[in-house]
């Protein structure tokens, strides 16, 4: 069985109300904003929702800081053309399934923001709809921070640790592990080589736990898994550039220190991550492979209930022990749209072809399924109990249809000949001899 990490110290728990404090009584005592915050701090607060949003969705974090975060120069563009954002930068396709070799990494030096590669965008970030998925190519650490107002972002390493260093603290993450870092925190990613991160950029409603129904109160992931950083901060080095998402677009500005100075912090907007080992697999102990959705860990809830505008699926090792039943997925078509990608392993569905830092889209009413060599193999193969082991794949899905960028189509490596791994299904039909 895979080792799963203890990280002793740090605060546990999703959507909780934590404090910490880098320094003992950085903290106030029975308010927020007092005259004078406690040794020479600055008060400051973050909003991730609503001041008057229900109080179970309500989601903001008080930072006492050396220097609040308005001292700042003005922002001038700054130039990314390969970060998109909403359905209006997408290109228009055919609905044809679409499948991606593995990215390489630049042999030219690039960090985390000139590294992002937007794969696939829907909804609009101004009407706080929809999301995007990128795929980050970087081998050099951040010396500089990050501000994403248009949403959330949700990492996913897939080759390389990183350290999430962010306001609140510092979150270490390695593949088979994901980070959330809330709309509108700052932050910046450090690496140790050459490194590829799956990314969801949530537009919509923030991430939450999905509700469990007939399940239970257990199952899936649970709530005391999830890890926030204690408080710790950089001392000043210095002016810091500032890059900002906003709009769509990309600016940047000088901060005369680091805005990594945060001495304590207490609320419950908070960057976590989450190990996927600890994921409580839900399956059949009997007959039929179930809906992916049991497979959820995270979801953005849209107007329309059970309609997700966004949900992270993951597909980890777990037991197929299904009697008189054709365990991958069933072929199919859906009104979600789907976008997946391989951590590690072999994905049961595609044995061949989808490979550890791959991609596919199958978006709305896209048929899709096993390919050939799984479809035989699976439809022969005696149902003996078998444990699918050292794999990991996951999915983005969301009500509005996927729009793949430019460079998606014409710069990534595209699998062109990916709907051939269907040509090999034949009509197998046998008319019964009853009239």
């Amino acid at each position: 069985m895979a080792e799963v990490r203890s990280e002793a110290g740090l605060l546990t728990g999703f959507g909780n109300q934590f404090q910490s404090e880098a320094v003992t009584g950085a903290l106030p005592v029975g308010r927020n904003s007092p005259q004078r915050a406690p040794l020479g701090l600055y008060a400051e607060l973050l909003s991730g929702s609503a001041f008057t949003a229900p109080r179970h969705d309500n989601r903001r974090t008080w930072m006492y800081r050396r220097r609040p975060s308005v001292v700042t120069g003005p922002f001038e563009a700054y130039a990314q053309p390969h970060w998109k954002t909403g359905a209006a930068d997408g290109e228009p396709m055919p609905p044809d399934p679409l499948r991606w070799h593995p990215a390489p990494v630049p042999q030219e030096p690039v960090d985390f923001i000139d590294g992002v590669r937007t794969v696939v965008v829907n909804g609009d970030a101004d009407l706080q709809t929809g999301m995007a998925a990128h795929l980050v190519l970087c081998n050099r650490s951040m010396d500089r921070a990050c501000v994403d107002a248009d949403g959330e972002l949700l990492l996913v390493p897939q080759q390389g640790p990183i350290v999430l260093v962010t306001e609140l603290g510092v979150l270490e993450v390695e593949p088979g592990e994901i980070a959330l870092v809330p709309r509108g925190m700052a932050f910046k990613v450090g690496v140790a080589g050459p490194t590829r991160i799956y990314v969801a950029e949530n537009y919509g409603a923030p991430f939450r736990l999905p509700e469990l129904g007939p399940i239970g109160s257990n199952g899936l992931a649970n709530p005391r898994d999830f890890i926030a950083p204690q408080a710790a901060f950089e001392q000043p080095a210095g002016p810091t550039e500032v890059v900002r998402k906003f709009g769509g677009r990309l600016w940047r500005a000088t901060h005369p220190a680091t805005p990594f100075d945060v001495v304590g912090w207490h609320g419950n907007l908070v960057p976590c991550k989450y190990d996927t080992r600890r994921f409580m697999a839900i399956g059949t102990v009997s007959f039929d492979h179930p809906d992916p959705s049991i497979f959820t860990v995270l979801t953005s809830p849209s107007d329309t209930p059970g309609t997700a505008n966004c949900d992270f699926v993951v597909f980890p090792p777990r037991w197929m022990v299904a009697e008189d039943t054709f365990r991958p997925p069933w072929y199919h078509r859906n009104v979600m749209s789907e976008f997946m990608g391989l951590v590690y392993g072999q994905y049961d569905a595609k044995p061949e072809g989808f490979r550890p830092g791959g991609m596919s889209l199958h978006d709305c009413m896209v048929p899709h399924g096993p390919d050939t060599e799984a479809f035989d193999k699976a439809s022969a193969v005696e149902l003996k109990p078998h444990k699918l082991e050292a794999t990991l794949a996951f999915m983005f899905e969301s009500r509005w249809r996927f729009k793949p960028t430019a460079w998606a189509l014409a710069e990534a490596p595209l699998d062109r000949a990916y709907a051939g791994c269907w040509a090999g299904l034949r009509d197998g039909f046998v008319p019964s001899d009853r009239p």
